[in-house]
């Protein structure tokens, strides 16, 4: 009962090490393109062959494809399980390669639409977006064989190289914006790096370096594992049909996700040059304690909860489940509040002006504040994967997609930015809580959550009121922008340690699970 949080811990410390070198990277470019115009064109770029990994190779093939080889693994071999992998795999990439052409050909369609990614760019902006999607399509063919990887590794309970791949992502992203960008050396400890001076194409070929290293580093867990490729397909194959079954609605889960995303972008592209940065800059800062929180306990647990549902441990699975919904509910509620009420000085490292720091700033706290909804999505819709049933998070989502859209309509023209921010948490948070409510429709699962949640919102309010004073005493406008940062990190961490005493019983449920 110990290995997801044994497990959750390595998942959890290599997701701080890739946020922290992540971290780096965005304000080493937020220092080099500012919220310009260029780097609104390389963010919006990103959109669709993030998309076509997740549909494909990402997300949704990991929460399809694990409870099967997790079950291939239980009641067969890994040498079943492998055959399986292979056959999934040779699919998937003929999948990705075909759809990697067809948008390369039609880019500028894509761009420039008015359902397109960008409608609101002029000309020049539209053109260099087709241009670094374009490329980007090449790191995503590397990322769909990563992903494969990922589930194959995950299903055999290892989580190390999985966890490590994001950090040499970050080392080959990172070469890009010190070496690959810059038209002048970086100077760092008295030594002053090459300099190709590629500008934002830079960027484009910092990732594919990245996703190159994504995919090498996962390699020897095939050969521990002893991975033999099977060099066919066969969809008359009833593990394939069996994985393409619950595949195709977790594709339509994905899409209704991803589609949040490029609304987001389609809407700020009409806004203030910037609006596309600060939203990507909101959602990478929740993205942080989300990750270390929601994203690594949920990895974790998938695996254990597919195999106690395949032995019929239905009771095991709902002890798993209401510890870590209780330890999602005592980390993200005090996170919220530290976070949301500290955010500006560890904004200010970003180097932006008073106006950028601003929209950044309450850009991020739209978007902490779906920092619960967004954790407890992570374990609420493996629940469901688990049990091999894909097509209720399939509904959800649909609807997440549609509230956030009438939302986002609704709040943009007063908010702008924050108010796209806020729709997606006020849209994500209400997908979560519907999950929750269904699982506990098939599975009687006791949170207990009443007086422990009473205690945990009252002492994330006390906190949060302590860093905000400890704060507005700080003369922060007397330091330096990096010691600023230091200051503000060091009180939210202060709050921490304050909150942590009051959260520790529902902490320590993780190791029993």
């Amino acid at each position: 009962m110990k290995h997801v949080a044994k497990s959750t811990i390595i998942v959890g410390l290599f997701f701080a090490i890739e946020k922290a070198l992540g971290f780096v990277r965005q304000v080493i470019i937020a220092r080099a393109f500012g919220l310009s115009a260029e780097l609104d064109a390389f963010n919006a770029a990103n959109n669709l062959p993030d998309l076509l990994f997740a549909l494909i190779s990402g997300g949704a093939l990991a929460m399809a494809l694990i409870p099967v080889l997790s079950e291939r693994l239980q009641k067969e071999s890994r040498e079943a399980a492998w055959d399986l992998f292979s056959r999934i795999g040779n699919l998937l990439f003929l999948v990705t390669a075909g759809f990697s052409i067809l948008i390369a050909i039609f880019a500028e369609q894509i761009v420039g639409a008015g359902w397109g990614i960008a409608p609101g760019f002029d000309a020049g902006q539209q053109a260099l977006v087709a241009d670094l999607m374009r490329l980007n399509l090449i790191a995503t063919l590397l990322f769909s064989m990563s992903g494969l990887v990922i589930a194959g590794l995950q299903a055999n309970q290892h989580f190390l190289l999985p966890a490590l791949a994001p950090s040499m992502y970050d080392v080959g992203t990172l070469f890009g914006v010190l070496i690959l960008v810059p038209g002048t050396g970086i100077t760092l400890g008295g030594v002053t790096l090459p300099a190709l001076g590629l500008g934002i194409h830079g960027l484009v070929f910092g990732t594919i370096l990245g996703a190159v290293l994504f995919f090498g580093v996962q390699i020897p867990g095939l050969i521990r594992f002893e991975f033999r490729w099977t060099p066919r397909i066969d969809l008359r194959n009833p593990g394939v049909q069996q994985v393409i079954r619950l595949m195709l609605p977790r594709i339509g889960t994905v899409f209704f996700i991803h589609l949040v995303f490029i609304a987001q972008d389609n809407l700020a592209s009409g806004l203030i040059a910037g609006s596309v940065t600060a939203l990507v800059y909101g959602w990478l800062f929740m993205q942080v304690p989300e990750s270390l929180i929601g994203t690594a306990i949920g990895t974790a647990l998938l695996p254990t909860i597919s195999e106690q549902i395949a032995r019929g441990e239905g009771d095991a699975f709902e002890r798993s489940l209401n510890a870590t919904v209780r330890t999602i509910l005592a980390l993200t509620i005090p996170g919220t509040a530290l976070l949301s009420v500290g955010i500006r000085p560890l904004i200010g490292i970003l180097g932006f002006d008073s106006a950028g720091t601003e929209l950044v700033v309450w850009t991020v706290r739209a978007y902490m504040a779906g920092l619960i909804g967004h954790s407890l999505l992570e374990v609420a819709a493996r629940a469901f994967y688990a049990q091999q049933k894909a097509v209720t998070p399939l509904l959800t989502s649909g609807a997440t997609a549609c509230a956030f859209l009438l939302l986002a309509l609704a709040l943009t023209p007063a908010l702008g930015a924050p108010g796209i921010g806020l729709a997606n948490t006020l849209a994500f948070t209400g997908e979560a809580l519907i999950l929750l409510w269904l699982v506990r429709r098939k599975h009687p699962v006791r949170l207990n959550i009443g007086r422990p949640l009473l205690r945990i919102s009252l002492v994330s309010l006390v906190s949060g009121v302590i860093v905000y004073f400890l704060l507005d005493f700080a003369p922060l406008d007397t330091f330096s922008m990096m010691m600023s940062a230091l200051v503000g990190a060091g009180v939210i961490g202060f709050g921490g340690l304050f909150v942590l005493p009051f959260v520790l019983p529902e902490v320590k449920l993780l190791g029993k699970i």
